[in-house]
């Protein structure tokens, strides 16, 4: 590889798949520690935290892991302080966390709606709050965000609280890139498409297609205008251009990785 991010240290929220496959942080772990970053991978279910490192490990890349519940404030200050104490610096944070939980506002519960803005939004604001007084301090940082074209586009399914979320996050997103731009703190957001990874499989599966996975990939699938949906490579390219010294001019960027879905009229 090319060590695009060589002697750069990643902070990577959801770092492990929530089933078989390649999700977007699992990807997106692997590839910056393929070009040259130490990767501090977080997520709630270690056992998946360390299926990813274990790849980094047996690559030859830099891996450190942690439980962590991003929705926590005292557990979010916790991992800043073991990935400083740890490699010293900070100079990515890559803010991948995210559920999805199908139905509109009549279907939902209040639990729910609370339950996926802590997941998707909340956890990013966190991070934010611990992370860029340390980025100030060392004169500079990147961060990523990811978000949908849930958030700019109604994509076939009703999940307002997907949707909701992923809108935030643009407006969070915009709202620190711009404070920040002039301390060298760059911030970015990613919108994926309708994506081929395990996290979409069994909380969509029902309403797309009555529990046939392999008919609710066929729908997905057509809806593209590539006739295919996306992986979690797609991300995590996208997700190493925004890190690395290329995109050094970007910031408030709302980057779609789609395959052309948003420019779409029906």
């Amino acid at each position: 590889m090319s060590e695009r991010l060589k002697n750069k240290v990643a902070i990577v929220t959801g770092v492990g798949a929530v089933g078989p496959g390649w999700g977007n942080g699992k990807a997106t772990s692997v590839l910056f520690a393929r070009e040259g970053a130490r990767v501090f991978g977080i997520d709630v279910n270690l056992a998946a935290a360390e299926e990813t490192k274990g790849i980094i490990d047996r690559e030859g890349g830099a891996c450190t892991i942690m439980q962590v519940d991003v929705t926590k404030a005292g557990e979010v200050k916790a991992m800043v302080d073991r990935c400083l104490k740890t490699y010293g610096r900070i100079d990515i944070l890559h803010n991948n966390v995210g559920i999805v939980v199908s139905g509109g506002p009549v279907e939902v519960s209040e639990e729910t709606w609370d339950k996926v803005m802590a997941v998707n939004l909340k956890s990013m604001f966190l991070t934010c709050k611990y992370v860029l007084p340390h980025m100030e301090k060392q004169g500079g940082g990147v961060v990523t965000n990811i978000s949908s074209i849930a958030g700019i586009r109604y994509t076939g399914i009703p999940y307002v609280t997907y949707s909701a979320s992923k809108a935030g996050i643009l407006g969070l997103t915009q709202s620190v890139a711009l404070q920040y731009a002039a301390k060298n703190i760059r911030v970015n957001a990613i919108l994926p498409g309708l994506m081929n990874t395990p996290m979409f499989v069994e909380p969509l599966k029902e309403a797309y297609a009555g529990g046939d996975i392999q008919k609710m990939f066929e729908i997905r699938n057509q809806q593209c205008p590539m006739k295919h949906m996306g992986d979690g490579w797609d991300v995590a390219y996208a997700a190493l251009y925004l890190a690395s010294e290329e995109a050094k001019y970007v910031t408030g960027l709302q980057l779609v990785v789609d395959g052309g879905i948003t420019c779409k009229f029906a």
